[in-house]
C-alpha cells in the first residue's frame, strides 16, 4: 500500500469475485508455486474467466457459499457447545487452573517410606521414635505426671511467643483455656504453665503437683474433684484436662461452668488448663475471660534446640573429628540458628538474667535458682541444677568437634534437596524431633542419604496419617453421662474439617470460597455415605475460616483469580507446605477404601462447576488418584466422565487421562486407551481422545499423535475436525512444532477433501487462538511472555526459522475459497492487533515477522492493500491512516515501494 494511496483514500479495488476456473474445493497443496493456488478467486481484481451460462454460475456461488459457511462452522470453539453461539468459553484461565493443579501435585516424593501399619513411630537407621503427640497424650488419664516428663519439660520446652502473657493470665485467674491446632505444642506449654506455676506455690514440695484429668469427664466433674479433693489430691494441684469435644453428643463446658471450676481451684490454691482444638465447639470457649490462643514455637530455633540436644546425645563427650579448633558449647541448652548464632535461650535453662523480662516485661524475680547472666558463674537449668558440660569440668577445646557438627548441621537444613523432601513451611513440635533425629543421624554415620531424604519426606504423610486416623470412630461412642440431655452434634460436624483439608488437597490455591464451597459439598457426600437414614444438618452460620486454616496447616494469600476473562484479586488458599496436597490424596485413596464412593461423587459433581479453577484441578486430583489405583479411576472417573453428553466432562476425563500419563508407569496404559478410542471409540470417546491427544502426551510420537488426531477429524464427514483441529493447535506450543507445520502441507495436498479441511481450519484457528489458551508453560519463557498474542505471530517472533512454513500455510487459506472469507477476516484481527488501544505496541514483533513473507508477490501486496483501505472504512472500528501506514510498511520493504510508487500502484 503506497503512502500515497492511504493518504488519498483511493477508491477500493473490487472486492474478490467467486467464480473460478477450477472448483471452490480443496486446494492443490500449499506450495506458492502452485498456479491453481495462487490464481484463487479470492484475489482482488479477479475475473471469472468461465463461459458457463448463468444458471451454472450460480450454483457454483451457492455451492461455494455453502462451503464456506460449512468451513466456518468447523471454526467455531467445540469447548462452547454447551453455551451461546458466540460466548467464548475462558480456556486461559483452565490452562492456568490446570497449571497451578500440576504445580501443587508435583512432588514426586515416595510417600510410603516406613511401616504404615504403626505409623506412630518411625524407624530410620538406628532411629526409633514416637511421631503421634496426642496418641500418648491422651493415653495417661487421670494420672499424675512423671517427674521425668516434667524435668524434660523445663529443659526442652521452647516458649512460643506471649509466653508471659499466658502465665500471667494463669496466675491471675487459676484457669487458662488454650486452645490450638493438634500438634502445634499447646499440650507441651500447658504443662509447662502448670510445672512453672505450681513448682513455687503450695504444692511445690509435692511428687504428684502436676496431673491429667481423664478426658472423658468434663469440666464439672473435674471441680467436683478439686473441691472434694478426691483421690488424695493435695492443695496447689496443677490438672491439664483435654476434653473430648469433637465427639458427637458432647457439650462443651459453658461460662458458668468455668466459673465454678476456677473458684474451685481458688479454693485449693490449685490451676487448670483446659486444652482445646480450635473450631466451632471451642470457639466460645476461647472468646471468654478464660480463653486464649496457644502459638506454634517458632520452627527454626524448634528444629536447632532439638538437633543441638540429639548431637548431644548422640556424640556424647565431643571427641575430635578431623582437624583442630575448639569453641565453648554455650549455655547448656541454647541452640544455633540456621547461620550458626546462638539462638535465643527459650528453652533448657530459661536464663532469665540480664534480658529477665524479655517477654512484656517478664518478671525474673520468682526464678531465684536461676542465674542472673547467662555467661557469669555457669549456667543453671530450669531446676537449678549446674549445666552439665560445665559439671563434667569439660576443657574448653573438648567440644570442637561438636561445635563443627553444629555448623555443618546448620548447612544440612538449607540443603535444597532436603528441603524440598521436607515439603512442609514449619514443623510442629513432634516433626522437629524427628527431622533434628534424621540430621543428627546423618551427621554421625548412622543415616545414609536416602534415608534422610526418605525419612523427611514422611513427615507429611505422617500428618496425612494423623488426620484421617478414626476420625469417624466417634459416631459410635455413647454420649457422656453428665447429666444434660445429649445433643447430636451430626456426621455433618465431625465431617467438615476432614472435608476441608481434602478439598484443599484438591483445590490448593483457588479462592478460599470455592475451596471452602467444595468442602461443605463433600461434607455432605461423606455425611449420607455414613449415615444414609439421616439427612445431614450443617448449621449456616457456624463457620469459623481461621479455624479452617488452624486445623488444616493452611495460609491465605491474595492472588488473581480469573472471572468471566478477566483477573481480579482474591483471597487463596494454600497448604503451608508443597508436600501435604500429595500426602492427603495418597492417605486418602490407599488407606480408607469406603471413602472413594463419596469422593468420586465429589468429583463428579467439580467437573460441572462452571469456573475453570474448580473443574481444571480437580481432574488433576482425579488423574493422580488414578495413578494410585488406575482399575478404579478409570472405571470410575475417566471411562464415564469420557461417555458423558457434556464437554466439560469430557475434558475433565482427558485431563485426568494426561495426568496419569505424566507417570512412565502408566503411560503405556493411557496411550493404549486413547489409540483405542480414536480408533473404535462412540464419538463422546473420540472427542475425548482428541482432547488427550492435544497435551501431547498420550501417543508414543508426535507423528502417531497427528495420525490419531486426523482419524477422528476426518471421520463420519469431519464430525469432529472442530475438536481435532483445536488439538493440533495446541501441539505447535510443544518443541516439536515443525513436525505438526509439515504435516498440515502435507494435508493441505492431501487428495481427500476431509484433510485439506482439517489443515485449514488448524490454520484458521491458528490465527484466531492466544497463546494464553494452549500453552502450559509458565510466564518467563519466550511464548510464555506473549500470553495474549495470537498464536500465529508469537511463533514467528520466537522462532524465525518456521516463519517461512507459517507464512505459507496462512497464504494457502487466503488462497482458497471455502477458507477465504474467515481467513480475512482472522487477518484483519492480526493486523488489529499491532499496537493496543493506549498507541503501546503489542504484536508489532510478530506482524513485522510474518508480513513480509506473507505478501511477498505483487498479488499478495494488491490484497494487502484492499484490505487496509477496507478497515480504514469500517464505520465500526476505522483503522487510522498512521496506523494503516505503519502496518504496510511493515509488510512492504522500502525498496519495493519505491518501485511501486514509479508504477502509480495504488
Amino acid at each position: 500500500m503506497a503512502d500515497e494511496a492511504v493518504a488519498e483514500h483511493p477508491a477500493e479495488p473490487a472486492a474478490p469475485k467467486a467464480k473460478d476456473a477450477r472448483s471452490p474445493e480443496a486446494p492443490r497443496g500449499g506450495a506458492r508455486g502452485d498456479d491453481n493456488a495462487k490464481d484463487a478467486p479470492d484475489a482482488p481484481g479477479s475475473s471469472d474467466a468461465s463461459d458457463a451460462p448463468d444458471a451454472e454460475a450460480a450454483e457454483r456461488e451457492k455451492e461455494r457459499e455453502r462451503a464456506a459457511d460449512r468451513f466456518k462452522d468447523r471454526t467455531r470453539d467445540p469447548l462452547a457447545e454447551e453455551q451461546g453461539e458466540e460466548e467464548p468459553t475462558d480456556a486461559a484461565a483452565a490452562t492456568r487452573a490446570r497449571r497451578s493443579g500440576q504445580k501443587l501435585l508435583a512432588s514426586g516424593r515416595d510417600l510410603i517410606g516406613f511401616d504404615r501399619s504403626d505409623v506412630g513411630r518411625l524407624h530410620i537407621g538406628d532411629i526409633n521414635i514416637g511421631l503421634d503427640a496426642r496418641r500418648s497424650g491422651l493415653s495417661m488419664r487421670d494420672g499424675p505426671v512423671p517427674e521425668e516428663e516434667l524435668l524434660r519439660i523445663r529443659r526442652t520446652h521452647i516458649e512460643p511467643e506471649g509466653y508471659v502473657r499466658l502465665r500471667r493470665a494463669l496466675e491471675a485467674r487459676r484457669l487458662l483455656v488454650l486452645g490450638g491446632a493438634p500438634g502445634t505444642g499447646r499440650a507441651s506449654t500447658a504443662l509447662a504453665l502448670l510445672e512453672e506455676v505450681t513448682r513455687d506455690g503450695e504444692g511445690g514440695r509435692n511428687s504428684e503437683r502436676v496431673r491429667r484429668a481423664d478426658p472423658e469427664r468434663g469440666v464439672r466433674e473435674l471441680a467436683a474433684q478439686v473441691v472434694a479433693g478426691e483421690g488424695g489430691r493435695l492443695r496447689g494441684t496443677g490438672y491439664l484436662l483435654e476434653p473430648a469435644l469433637d465427639r458427637p453428643g458432647t457439650l462443651p463446658p459453658d461460662g458458668m461452668d468455668l466459673d465454678q471450676l476456677a473458684s474451685a481451684l481458688a479454693e485449693q490454691g490449685s490451676y487448670a488448663v483446659v486444652v482445646v482444638s480450635v473450631g466451632s465447639a471451642a470457639n466460645p470457649l476461647l472468646a471468654g475471660r478464660y480463653g486464649a490462643i496457644c502459638p506454634p514455637a517458632p520452627t527454626r530455633e524448634l528444629v536447632a534446640v532439638r538437633l543441638r540436644q540429639r548431637l548431644e546425645e548422640e556424640h556424647g563427650d565431643p571427641v575430635r573429628v578431623g582437624g583442630g579448633g575448639s569453641a565453648r558449647d554455650g549455655d547448656g541448652g541454647g541452640a544455633r540458628d540456621g547461620g550458626g548464632r546462638r539462638a535465643p535461650n527459650r528453652h533448657a535453662d530459661r536464663n532469665r538474667g540480664g534480658d529477665a523480662d524479655r517477654d512484656e516485661g517478664r518478671d525474673g524475680g520468682r526464678d531465684e535458682g536461676r542465674t542472673q547472666d547467662a555467661h557469669q558463674g555457669g549456667d543453671r537449668t530450669r531446676d537449678g541444677s549446674q549445666d552439665r558440660d560445665r559439671g563434667q569440668g569439660r576443657r574448653p577445646d573438648d567440644d570442637g568437634s561438636l561445635s563443627r557438627l553444629l555448623e555443618r548441621a546448620a548447612e544440612l537444613r538449607e540443603d535444597p534437596e532436603v528441603t524440598e523432601a521436607v515439603g512442609l513451611d514449619d514443623l510442629r513440635p513432634a516433626e522437629a524431633e524427628l527431622f533434628a533425629s534424621l540430621l543428627a543421624g546423618h551427621l554421625l554415620g548412622s543415616v545414609g542419604r536416602e534415608e534422610l531424604l526418605s525419612g523427611c519426606r514422611g513427615l507429611a504423610a505422617v500428618q496425612a496419617y494423623e488426620w484421617f486416623a478414626g476420625v469417624d470412630r466417634a459416631l459410635a461412642a455413647p454420649p457422656p453421662g453428665d447429666g444434660r440431655a445429649p445433643v447430636r452434634s451430626g456426621t455433618a460436624a465431625l465431617f467438615h474439617p476432614v472435608a476441608f483439608r481434602i478439598a484443599l488437597a484438591v483445590l490448593g490455591g483457588a479462592s478460599h470460597s470455592a475451596v471452602s464451597a467444595a468442602a461443605h459439598l463433600l461434607t455432605w457426600e461423606l455425611s449420607v455415605q455414613s449415615d444414609p437414614d439421616s439427612t445431614p444438618a450443617r448449621p449456616l452460620f457456624c463457620d469459623d475460616p481461621e479455624s479452617d486454616l488452624a486445623l488444616s496447616r493452611a495460609r491465605p494469600a491474595d492472588g488473581p483469580v480469573d472471572v468471566a476473562g478477566a483477573e481480579v484479586t482474591g483471597r487463596l488458599i494454600f497448604y503451608r507446605g508443597a508436600a501435604l496436597p500429595a500426602a492427603v490424596l495418597a492417605e486418602l485413596w490407599d488407606r480408607h477404601f469406603p471413602v472413594r464412593a463419596p469422593v468420586v461423587r465429589w468429583l463428579r459433581l467439580l467437573a460441572d462447576d462452571p469456573r475453570p479453577q474448580v473443574s481444571m484441578r480437580a481432574a488433576v486430583a482425579a488423574g493422580e488418584l488414578s495413578v494410585r489405583d488406575f482399575e478404579h479411576g478409570y472405571a470410575e472417573l475417566v471411562r464415564p466422565l469420557a461417555e458423558a453428553p457434556t464437554p466439560r466432562r469430557r475434558v475433565f476425563a482427558a485431563t485426568a487421562l494426561d495426568q496419569a500419563a505424566g507417570h512412565a508407569s502408566h503411560r503405556r496404559a493411557v496411550r493404549k486407551v486413547v489409540e483405542d478410542w480414536s480408533r473404535h471409540g462412540t464419538p463422546a470417546l473420540r472427542w475425548t481422545a482428541a482432547m488427550a491427544l492435544g497435551y501431547g502426551r498420550s501417543a508414543d510420537s508426535m507423528d502417531d499423535t497427528l495420525d490419531a488426531l486426523a482419524r477422528i477429524g476426518v471421520r463420519d464427514d469431519g464430525e469432529q475436525l472442530a475438536v481435532a483441529s483445536l488439538n493440533v493447535v495446541r501441539l505447535l506450543t510443544l518443541p516439536e512444532c515443525a513436525t505438526v507445520l509439515r504435516r498440515l502441507a502435507d494435508w493441505t495436498g492431501h487428495r481427500g477433501e476431509e484433510y485439506q479441511d482439517l489443515a485449514l481450519v488448524s490454520i484458521v484457528r491458528l490465527a484466531l487462538t492466544d497463546v494464553d489458551e494452549v500453552l502450559d508453560d509458565e510466564p518467563g519463557t519466550p511464548l510464555g511472555d506473549r500470553g495474549d498474542w495470537p498464536l500465529l505471530l508469537a511463533l514467528a517472533a520466537t522462532r524465525p526459522e518456521l516463519t517461512g512454513k507459517l507464512a505459507d500455510l496462512f497464504w494457502t487459506a487466503l488462497n482458497t475459497a471455502r477458507s477465504r472469507d474467515v481467513a480475512f477476516d482472522a487477518l484483519e484481527a492480526l493486523l488489529r492487533s499491532a499496537s493496543r488501544k493506549d498507541g503501546r505496541e503489542w504484536t508489532r514483533e510478530g506482524l513485522a515477522a510474518l508480513l513480509p513473507v506473507l505478501t511477498a508477490e505483487e498479488h499478495d501486496r494488491r490484497r494487502l492493500d484492499w484490505l487496509l483501505q477496507r478497515m480504514m472504512r469500517d464505520q465500526d472500528r476505522p483503522l487510522t491512516e498512521e496506523r494503516a501506514r505503519a502496518l504496510w510498511r511493515l509488510a512492504v520493504p522500502a525498496r519495493q515501494r519505491r518501485s511501486e510508487e514509479e508504477e502509480s500502484h495504488g
